[in-house]
């Protein structure tokens, strides 16, 4: 078997090089593995058969309950590109602080910080920053290498900041391989890591990553004024830009609160809170589109159903006396309004065509998601039945590098 470990090595090095061709990741992580799969037969280190476990592998990923949250976090996001609140905010945003040196730059962190936090998708976020603040810093003359650096930096913070992603997938390896290390030590009762602690632990660097990225625009802003110059502000344009921006502000604000604080607030799950993020972007999306009053309906009648949930237990059996049957009756009124209120609203959405392009954009982005993951699976699978997991050649490397210090 030691013949083996070169190539479980030689493995990682061609991803590596492959990669960087520019090869597609999950056709890269795939390919690769079954060409060393047939490699590891041929020279008989390796049974070729040791691929049969990957189906009940990929079925283990595809019903995996904390990697739901992924289409739904996309849904929400692409929702919300779609509907051009987005837009709407970076447009307003920039109208109200462009009169300031470097204006324009700061109102980019700050909305980048908020569509991260809304959308969880880099790939989003990237392109409506980069169709709108980009051209519009250009055309008013700041230096371009800040303009594109502003637009690089704000737009990739949805890896990081929650509800990204990427933060999904990695607490759900992470939650793994800390309780196998757990068992491999001793302990038959884990401990978890869930996708809420994650978010917790990544919500102050990303904080901190967007407070240097502002200090270093303010500080262009003062050392070197003519690469960000203000913007000359429309006539009379300041009041109403400021009711403009409380009102593109306020429904992603409370999208954001509703979904990171029930996760946070151990209220509801990833999963859970994926799924009414992915409803609230529908409300606010048809209210944008025709102004319909189906939104505002559901959302009422959501808000009225959750404050009689804080004093009456509104499940069925449980309601005592006549007060309690009285709020249960209440209660099923106001989600009869909820259901013709979301429907409406879905039928508006549906209508302006924005439906269908979100879901037909959140099968692409969550099959190439999950695509990854399926090739991600087949090359742990073969680095492991090449002895990748116990190579001692790397050992070897490792023990040196302790011994060096």
């Amino acid at each position: 078997m030691e013949s083996a470990e070169p190539l479980a090595i030689l493995m990682v090095v061609a991803v590596v090089a492959t990669l960087m061709i520019g090869y597609p990741v999950a056709l890269t992580l795939a390919g690769v593995s079954l060409i060393f799969a047939a490699l590891g037969d041929f020279a008989g280190v390796m049974h070729f058969t040791l691929l049969g476990a990957l189906p009940q592998r990929i079925f283990g990923v595809m019903t995996n309950e904390v990697l739901l949250a992924i289409p739904l976090f996309v849904f929400m996001g692409v929702m919300l590109e779609r509907s051009r609140i987005a837009a709407e905010l970076l447009e307003t945003m920039g109208r109200l602080f462009g009169s300031l040196t470097g204006g324009l730059a700061i109102s980019a962190t700050l909305v980048g910080t908020l569509l991260a936090a809304a959308k969880g998708v880099a790939g989003a976020t990237t392109v409506t920053m980069g169709l709108i603040t980009l051209p519009a810093m250009m055309r008013h003359g700041y230096d371009p290498r800040l303009a594109a650096g502003t637009v690089a930096a704000t737009a990739t913070l949805a890896q990081i900041m929650p509800p990204a992603t990427v933060l999904v997938l990695l607490a759900d390896q992470v939650n793994i391989a800390f309780q196998s290390a757990q068992l491999g030590a001793g302990k038959f009762s884990p401990d978890s890591v869930s996708i809420g602690d994650l978010f917790a632990g990544a919500i102050i660097p990303a904080l901190l990553l967007v407070s240097l990225y502002l200090l270093f625009q303010i500080a262009v802003a003062i050392l070197r004024p003519k690469a960000c110059p203000a913007v000359p502000p429309d006539a009379g344009a300041q009041g109403p830009a400021a009711l403009r921006l409380l009102e593109a502000l306020v429904a992603p604000i409370l999208l954001i609160v509703v979904v990171l604080g029930s996760i946070l607030a151990g209220l509801a799950t990833p999963t859970e809170a994926a799924a009414v993020g992915a409803f609230g972007a529908i409300l606010l999306t048809a209210y944008k589109t025709e102004r319909s009053w189906s939104a505002l309906l559901a959302t009422g009648a959501i808000i009225l159903i959750l404050a009689a949930r804080a004093f009456v237990d509104l499940r069925i059996g449980h309601a005592e006396g006549v007060f309690g049957r009285l709020a249960l009756a209440i209660a099923g009124v106001l989600f009869a309004l909820l259901a013709y209120g979301a429907a409406r609203a879905v039928g508006a959405v549906a209508r302006s065509g924005i439906l269908r392009e979100a879901l037909a954009a959140t099968t692409h982005i969550t099959t190439m998601i999950f695509t990854i993951l399926i090739g991600a699976t087949l090359f742990s699978l073969v680095f492991r039945g090449l002895g990748g997991d116990d190579c001692r050649l790397l050992r070897v490397e490792f023990d040196r590098a302790e011994l060096g210090r």
